[in-house]
């Protein structure tokens, strides 16, 4: 039997099941295609139009992806573990409401335990946890995004790319199981946290969150990933950053080919501009993606957020004025890390977000090279916190009184400091 999906022969080495047609991502995530004409106003209408919901009911869009994630023939998949339906439903507690640790358009991700080394269920608490993703019937995402995650994660590894442990095909149901991630993902820390996340971490987690781009970029086979933002950064107990939801993916240009034609998917926001305009897919595409997020680490920001004033909506067009200017570049840092961070650090960081965030994809890093900008700023230990309480020291005990006696200052508020203006305005 033929499938003409072209997505089955995908699986000739062991997934058996019907293929069924795709609903893929294209009514959440679809973007609609613009202008091929990439210049500055032309962004600019795209950054506003990035405070739009993703696409309008009639909006055009592409029609199919040209290319279909790599086939397999001629290579072996590294050992997945087939599951049954039943195994995961009892590893799961039967997809108890209380073990889901997330919700998106590909269904539910349940947390569940496993024995080691077999697919047989656990008691809670012992054996291997594990995090369970599993498609809904009519879900948005559909059985072609699913055999893409199978797909490249049976086949890539890498310490900055989530483990997929294994799978579940029976009749309507498809799963995927995945290693658990201890500490969910920087979405959370960066947004939903009460705590700040300190500035160590933040850079820890920009450098391996660009290791694994990088990785993906750099095979002889390049894989795109598509859809990089902080919600698919998974961190594990010690911070470290694993790319997850691998959905979106699709094989990179190869020989002369200078990018992949492809309909346009993904997050407003975070989605390229010349990507968007056109459905030219390259490697730069994911390095703008980085930009955003890198911004978003930067200044505790959503890269779109509608309950800010207008001019602040989208962070890439209130925030690039400032990156290049050192008078206004602290305007930019999330107020809630006060004065805990690296004076260098931020600077650095600034600089790689804005080269990142280029308009033209040639002038863009390699993620190769953000890799190597970041790298060095993890041992960066000029705290503005350390450059500020010195300076307002010698002011006080300059200033004495007129008999002759030393006045007593008090102690300047950290948010007085020249670098804690994140407050303000950036304009």
């Amino acid at each position: 039997m033929e499938y003409n999906c072209g997505c089955w022969s995908a699986f000739k080495r062991g997934v058996k099941g019907a293929c069924k047609p795709s609903s893929s991502r294209e009514n959440a995530n679809t973007l609609p295609r613009t202008s091929l004409v990439y210049d500055a106003a032309t962004e600019t209408r795209y950054l506003n139009a990035s405070n739009r919901e993703l696409s309008a009911p009639n909006e055009a869009h592409v029609s199919a992806d040209s290319v279909q994630p790599p086939k397999p023939e001629g290579r072996e998949f590294p050992l997945l573990l087939e599951f049954t339906f039943q195994e995961l439903k009892s590893a799961t507690g039967n997809f108890r409401p209380d073990s889901i640790l997330g919700e998106g358009g590909f269904g539910f991700v349940f947390k569940g335990w496993i024995e080691a080394n077999g697919t047989a269920p656990a008691k809670p608490g012992t054996g291997v946890t594990v995090a369970v993703k599993s498609l809904k019937p009519d879900a948005l995402q559909g059985h072609r995004e699913w055999v893409a995650e199978v797909d490249f994660l049976g086949q890539l590894h890498h310490q900055n790319l989530v483990k997929l442990i294994g799978y579940c095909i029976e009749d309507d149901q498809r799963l995927l199981v995945y290693e658990f991630m201890t500490r969910g993902s920087l979405e959370n820390h960066l947004f939903r946290r009460a705590l700040p996340l300190p500035w160590s971490n933040r850079i820890k987690i920009a450098l391996g969150a660009a290791k694994g781009l990088a990785f993906l970029h750099g095979g002889e086979e390049p894989v795109i990933y598509r859809d990089f933002k902080t919600s698919n950064i998974l961190l594990d107990s010690e911070y470290n950053a694993k790319l997850s939801d691998f959905g979106l993916a699709k094989a990179g240009p190869q020989g002369d080919k200078t990018h992949v034609s492809t309909r346009v998917v993904g997050t407003y926001g975070y989605a390229a501009p010349e990507y968007v305009m056109t459905g030219h897919l390259t490697s730069k595409s994911d390095v703008y993606s980085f930009g955003v997020v890198l911004l978003e680490i930067l200044t505790g920001r959503r890269s779109m957020d509608k309950n800010r004033p207008s001019g602040e909506q989208n962070l890439v067009a209130w925030a690039r004025p400032c990156l290049a200017d050192k008078r206004k570049l602290f305007q930019l840092v999330d107020p809630r890390l006060e004065l805990n961070y690296s004076i260098k650090g931020v600077q650095k960081v600034a600089q790689l977000a804005y080269y990142c965030l280029s308009r033209d994809p040639k002038s863009r890093p390699s993620m190769d090279e953000v890799v190597k900008g970041l790298t060095p700023l993890q041992d960066l230990n000029d705290l503005a916190i350390l450059s500020f309480h010195p300076r307002s020291s010698q002011l006080s005990r300059r200033k004495k009184k007129a008999d002759g006696t030393r006045q007593v200052t008090q102690r300047k508020n950290v948010k007085d400091s020249p670098f804690n203006m994140g407050l303000q305005h950036c304009r």
